[in-house]
């Protein structure tokens, strides 16, 4: 069917943002500072992505796992900072160091940054305001308008209707690469030989927890999963989910629990049925897993749901194919990169799409990599269209590199980077690949990034 419309053409901005998320928020404060006019698009009424509105109340990927040193800075380093002013977050160097840190129990988790979604979200209208960036809140990028090989203008729909925006750079910050595909930029989605995508989690908080009785219970028997208790249940028949762990995070506060245990299988983010389906599957599993919680898992006796996430948390969906893709070998075999924006401290983290608690790249047989791995700006760009860059989990690599590099902390220092770039493409009437990654790089030193590694 077609349907032509007339729709109002917008005010031009220099830059539009597509995506109030991790790496959205960065790019939009930084290239706002630089003096460009800018635009920030969000579906959601408030900022911070999978960290809000997904309940993802904790930054992982900013520290290497021993805390030793720090992978990101720059601007999630204020905005972190900040938050441990306001006492609406917790600094992961005041984390008391000790086996099984009620900070996910694992140390890899222990170094991230557990914080107060309410305080967050007021923090980051705060910073929008102070840098003059225009943002707006339940409003949908539907697609973008080429010619000569760069988008022209963004299509964008919210209540007041459809509404083309003039831009000179887009920074597609949807973690699904939407502006990218719908741009005519090549992507792959899933895994390579069947599309099939890491499975879906509905976050929830619990508040009441008993912590010192889950902590016990955990040192005593060595389990910080609860695996032996879930295969308990599952030999009763009470258990009947596919995943076989049970992951908690206390967040800012002691005796609330993120509870990131949720696996939904065969969700398509880039799907609207698909996620609709997931969503309700997912509110249906996690009141099935709180009565057996309450039951079961030690501390979680007189427990309560304080939140269930409004927004499915999507682990993967497109990545783009840039002029360079970024490959597992890279990564094991400690390749560096002259282009490099930024770090992550996170380890391999891609469930299998059918086996949501086999983490396969923690194999045995598999190499350890660094305790940091190296960002390089090519691998935001995508082709063939000349002025957008996709920073986030969208980025050209080889899907288990999304591991360590699709965590928040990370995807701020991507949101950085393309913000200071999207400077130099309308100063300088340059595609994104022709930017001055030299000049980049010392912009990024000057506002605090980490983009050398130093021990």
């Amino acid at each position: 069917m077609q349907y032509i419309q007339n729709i109002p053409e917008w005010e031009p901005y220099d830059v539009v943002v597509c995506g109030g998320g991790p790496s959205g928020i960065p790019a939009a404060l930084a290239a706002s500072r630089a003096g460009l006019k800018v635009l920030l698009i969000e579906a959601t009424g408030q900022l911070g992505g999978v960290g809000t509105s997904a309940g993802v109340t904790h930054l992982l990927g900013g520290r290497t796992p021993d805390n030793k040193y720090a992978c990101v800075g720059g601007i999630f380093q204020e905005i972190t900072e900040e938050l441990f002013r306001r006492g609406a977050a917790v600094d992961p160097l005041t984390i008391r160091e000790e086996k099984y840190s009620p900070f996910g129990w694992l140390k890899s988790l222990t170094t991230g940054v557990p914080f107060d979604p309410i305080a967050m979200v007021a923090l980051l209208d705060e910073k929008m305001l102070e840098a003059g960036v225009d943002v707006l809140y339940f409003t949908g990028c539907v697609d973008a308008i080429v010619s000569d090989g760069r988008i022209t203008h963004i299509v964008a729909f919210n209540k007041s209707g459809l509404f083309a925006i003039p831009v000179k750079a887009v920074v597609d910050a949807t973690g699904d690469a939407d502006m990218a595909a719908r741009s005519g930029c090549e992507f792959i989605k899933g895994r390579e030989e069947d599309g099939l995508m890491t499975p879906a989690t509905l976050i929830f908080h619990v508040d009441r927890v008993e912590q010192d009785e889950t902590s016990s219970y955990i040192y005593e028997n060595n389990s910080p999963r609860f695996r032996e208790i879930i295969q308990e249940l599952r030999e009763q028949g009470i258990w009947q989910f596919p995943y076989e762990i049970f992951i908690s995070v206390q967040v800012h506060e002691k005796g609330t629990m993120m509870i990131n245990t949720t696996r939904i299988c065969d969700v398509d983010g880039t799907d609207g049925r698909s996620i609709s389906r997931g969503m309700m599957q997912g509110r249906s599993e996690v009141q099935k897993l709180m009565a057996i919680m309450r039951e079961h898992i030690p501390g979680f006796r007189n427990a309560r749901i304080k939140l269930v996430a409004p927004v499915l948390g999507i682990r993967e969906t497109r990545r783009i194919i840039g002029d360079y893709v970024y490959t597992v070998d890279d990564v094991l075999d400690k390749v560096d990169f002259a282009d490099t924006i930024g770090f992550s401290g996170y380890g391999w983290d891609l469930p299998d799409p059918k086996k949501p608690s086999h983490q396969p790249m923690t194999s045995p047989e598999i190499r350890k990599k660094r305790a940091y791995t190296p960002i390089p700006y090519r691998c935001l760009i995508p082709r063939p269209i000349g002025n957008i860059i996709c920073p986030g989990r969208a980025i050209s690599v080889e899907r288990h590199v999304l591991g360590p590099l699709r965590e928040q902390a990370p995807c701020y220092a991507m949101g950085h980077a393309a913000g200071l770039a999207a400077v130099q493409v309308v100063e300088r009437e340059v595609p994104f690949r022709e930017v001055d990654v030299d000049r980049l790089r010392e912009t990024l030193r000057v506002q605090g990034a980490i983009v050398d590694w130093q021990e």
